[in-house]
């Protein structure tokens, strides 16, 4: 078959180019040429004429033979077919087959062959559906991994965009918080400024008053002085005549003023002013700070969490685009505080106010945050207006309560393994679970109504210690 293949290529071709006849022209001769390969060789002789026989040509431009190029065509759009499928290179056969024990296709020659002997064999089209299939089943998870692969390189794209979007709300809230220290400090430095400079004014003023009876003293004196002298050097008589009368105006001179000497607390008393400086700022900057035992964690908030600007208060509202990093929660609508206690005694209060569903208590590091939780969080629960303690897949306890609490302190004691809660302003008892804790347990709070939970601040004080600061 690759023969005659190559016999009838061969009996197309131009016997100038010896490739398939392109655009063939018919010359009177009967032979056939390529009609860029004739005018070239007429052009090169300068005479018309056929390029195998030398007989003349009486038409300067030959008419174009049809029927070859037709043929023509046909064959190249066969050939081009045939060299799109594969043949048995040994063959030249179209692959009919495909052996099932070397896993190749074969032509009907070759499963006829010894090579073959007792082989079984497919047909191709049964064969390919069969691989198919097989590679198919090959091909689904990498399917599956790159579906992973591109979900994962969207978290990462949301986590990068929103790396920013923490750290420009982040320093903005830092630039204000810094805004009020420095206008707090300015104001305070103007006021004690301003202290000093109003003490100055009113000791000059004293000062400069006795000034100014001083030099009326003095010069009344000054006077008395110098006309008593000027009578001292008088003549004898002159002088006794006078002499009564000026000893007379002499002892009529006012006494030294009680206050020409300088009185106590004349001085600036910069004892005031600069005496534990800082400390009295400090001191006096309490009434604009605060401080929370526990903070929440926004990297650990349900995405339908809404936490204030201090990270102190949380409420439900609409769901936000937030990426799904470890720490966050997704199931339940609950955040954790940000530092976890696995050791020591520790208190925090919720102001839970009206709300009619939370949640209060402690997770343990090692749950699984991304499914319900059913082990390792324990909590005290209030809806439908009653109290339930709640420890993991075990039952829910109802606890019998008399009031509703409007601030909740929770207490734990890590070491004795105690989680108790208890109402912040009667002290009644609530609940208490009993485990002992073997990892780190973070403040856990749920919250699904408009109602938020608040963290209660820890009154700041300012006491001094009686001990040395270089001990």
């Amino acid at each position: 078959m690759a023969s005659s293949s190559c016999f009838l290529e061969s009996s197309l071709s131009c016997p100038v180019c010896h490739d398939v006849f392109r655009d063939p022209v018919l010359l009177s001769c009967s032979h056939s040429f390529c009609k860029p390969c004739l005018q070239k060789g007429w052009a090169e002789k300068q005479t018309r004429e056929c390029l195998l026989c030398k007989r003349r040509s009486s038409r300067s431009e030959p008419p174009f033979n049809l029927a070859l190029k037709n043929l023509c065509e046909a064959f190249v759009r066969e050939r081009d077919l045939r060299a799109s499928e594969p043949f048995c290179r040994h063959h030249g056969e179209k692959l009919k087959r495909f052996c099932l024990h070397h896993q190749q296709p074969v032509c009907l020659v070759c499963r006829d062959s010894e090579k073959h002997t007792d082989h079984k064999f497919r047909p191709v089209d049964e064969a390919a559906e069969d691989q198919r299939r097989k590679l198919k089943e090959l091909l689904k998870p990498l399917q599956e991994k790159l579906k992973l692969l591109c979900h994962i390189r969207g978290s990462c794209e949301l986590t990068a965009k929103h790396i920013k979007v923490q750290v420009q709300h982040t320093e903005g809230l830092m630039k204000q918080q810094f805004r009020k220290l420095r206008q707090f400090l300015d104001e305070e430095e103007e006021a004690r400024i301003s202290a000093l400079r109003e003490e100055e004014e009113q000791k000059s003023q004293v000062m400069k008053e006795k000034m100014e009876a001083l030099i009326r003293e003095i010069s009344a004196l000054s006077d008395a002085v110098g006309a008593t002298e000027e009578q001292l050097r008088a003549a004898d008589i002159w002088f006794l005549q006078s002499c009564m009368a000026a000893a007379e105006r002499v002892q009529q001179q006012n006494p030294l003023m009680d206050d020409a000497q300088p009185a106590p607390g004349t001085l600036m008393d910069v004892a005031k002013h600069l005496g534990n400086l800082t400390f009295n700022i400090w001191d006096k900057m309490r009434d604009m700070v605060s401080f929370t035992p526990v903070v929440l964690d926004p990297n650990t908030a349900n995405p339908e969490l809404l936490l204030s600007e201090d990270l102190c208060r949380v409420r439900w509202g609409q769901r936000q685009n937030l990426p799904d990093n470890p720490e966050r929660i997704q199931l339940l609508t609950s955040v954790l505080g940000s530092e976890g206690f696995d050791s020591g005694t520790h208190n925090w209060v919720i102001e839970v106010g009206d709300g009619d569903y939370w949640e209060l208590g402690g997770l343990g590091r090692s749950v699984q945050r991304k499914d319900d939780v059913v082990s390792g969080l324990w909590r005290i629960c209030f809806y439908d207006g009653g109290y339930r303690a709640c420890s993991g897949s075990e039952p829910h306890t109802d606890l019998t309560m008399k009031k509703t609490f409007q601030r909740i302190r929770v207490h734990l004691d890590w070491e004795k393994g105690t989680l108790s809660f208890s109402d912040f302003d009667t002290d009644t008892h609530i609940h208490t679970f009993t485990h002992s804790f073997s990892e780190r347990l973070f403040p856990y709070f749920n919250c699904v109504t408009g109602q938020p939970l608040r963290l209660v601040p820890l009154k700041v004080s300012g006491k001094v210690e009686n001990t040395l600061a270089g001990q």
